[in-house]
């Protein structure tokens, strides 16, 4: 019988999580790690200089099946701004689900499995997510993917780490996936993360997954990491938590998320528009949003965190979404959105924190720049 409240889910990990020492915590409906024995700041250190090993089987992941490449393709183009047709099979690239405002439902990923498109969707939304695309996908075969874990290995030592139980995986380039056996289980690999460092994600069937896991935690360079790195990690990276930096109020262009929609589904394009709110995307890609997300330096050194207002003068411009002590960095760091003419690098503003007024300095994203493997 399970020990976890009605409402939470456990991993197919969970008793390793506990063995490890891990700290549980509600996330998304499941009770996950939030850290281990070394600490937050030892694992966000430990992932920046080796290698850290990350259980995120709480994300969606869901198979798409259509009549042929080309159906399958444009159908998944009916719901997303970036382009799927013509994305070569071996290759994964970053989506946005959006609404009819031009808001955005979800983040993904997207591969090209050869006869099917492998999609990764976030924890919380996954369940609209499946029916979102159910909905708007008629004639293709949308299925959920319940027995398998979603490990991933991150750190400059990652390649180095798996490599030692699959050689080839060191040719893969960032957003290659690949199918490959490791401890005799066939798992699904992206050569891709979230946290600004080179690594791999794992699909890895579920009764093969603990035998894995302890295989990659055997090796010196690996330590378990759990949700306080992972959010720092991220945030570190300028990389975006949905349900904080972004979600139905904000549009790609204003989320700075405008690199994910490719040239063939902008103005002018092989495939303009044809998505959920195209209308107002198209307009904001061509003219600008009235509003940016921005990397935000505070003063001091205590971290601005979700919900603190920024001023100029006397009236509110936005306000903070994302914020953290950065272990990489050893200063505070947040991120959030203000006016498009406040959004340069260098723009002083400022934040309020118990009704006391704090030095911010816009900065640009990343704070860190990215390690992949190109």
């Amino acid at each position: 019988m399970s020990d976890l409240p009605d409402e939470l889910r456990g991993l197919p990990l969970h008793d390793l999580h506990r063995e490890l020492g891990g700290r549980m915590v509600p996330f998304a409906g499941y009770e996950m790690p939030v850290q281990y024995g070394a600490g937050v700041m030892k694992e966000h250190l430990h992932t920046r200089a080796a290698a850290g090993l990350f259980d995120v089987s709480h994300m969606g992941q869901v198979i798409l099946r259509g009549a042929d490449a080309e159906t399958l393709a444009l159908g998944l183009e009916s719901l997303i701004p970036a382009a799927v047709v013509g994305l070569a099979e071996g290759r994964q690239r970053y989506g946005l689900l959006t609404n009819p405002a031009g808001g955005i439902l979800d983040d993904l990923m997207f591969a090209n499995r050869g006869d099917h498109l492998f999609v990764v969707v976030n924890a919380a939304c996954k369940a609209a997510d499946i029916a979102h695309l159910r909905a708007g996908l008629p004639g293709i075969e949308v299925v959920e993917v319940t027995d398998r874990c979603l490990l991933a290995v991150q750190g400059p030592g990652a390649e180095a780490v798996l490599a030692r139980l699959a050689p080839d995986v060191a040719d893969m380039r960032f957003m290659d996936v690949a199918t490959v056996t490791l401890e005799g289980a066939e798992c699904w690999i992206s050569r891709s993360g979230y946290t600004g460092e080179d690594g791999y994600e794992i699909s890895v069937p579920n009764d093969a997954a603990e035998a894995l896991a302890r295989r990659l935690l055997a090796d010196d360079a690996v330590l378990p990491i759990g949700l306080g790195a992972r959010d720092s990690l991220r945030l570190e990276a300028g990389l975006c938590l949905y349900g904080h930096d972004i979600d139905t109020t904000t549009t790609p262009v204003e989320a700075a998320l405008h690199w994910s929609i490719q040239k063939a589904r902008r103005s002018g394009g092989a495939r303009a528009g044809g998505f959920p709110g195209a209308e107002r995307i198209l307009a904001e890609l061509e003219g600008g949003a009235a509003r940016l997300r921005v990397g935000l330096r505070p003063g001091g050194r205590a971290p601005m965190r979700e919900g603190v207002e920024l001023f100029q003068g006397a009236g509110p411009v936005g306000r903070i979404t994302s914020g953290a002590f950065a272990p990489s960095l050893q200063v505070p760091i947040s991120m959030g959105y203000v006016p498009r003419a406040l959004a340069a690098p260098g723009t002083q503003i400022e934040a309020e924190l118990r009704g006391k007024r704090a030095p911010v300095t816009v900065d640009s994203l990343p704070f860190l720049p990215a390690n992949f493997k190109r």
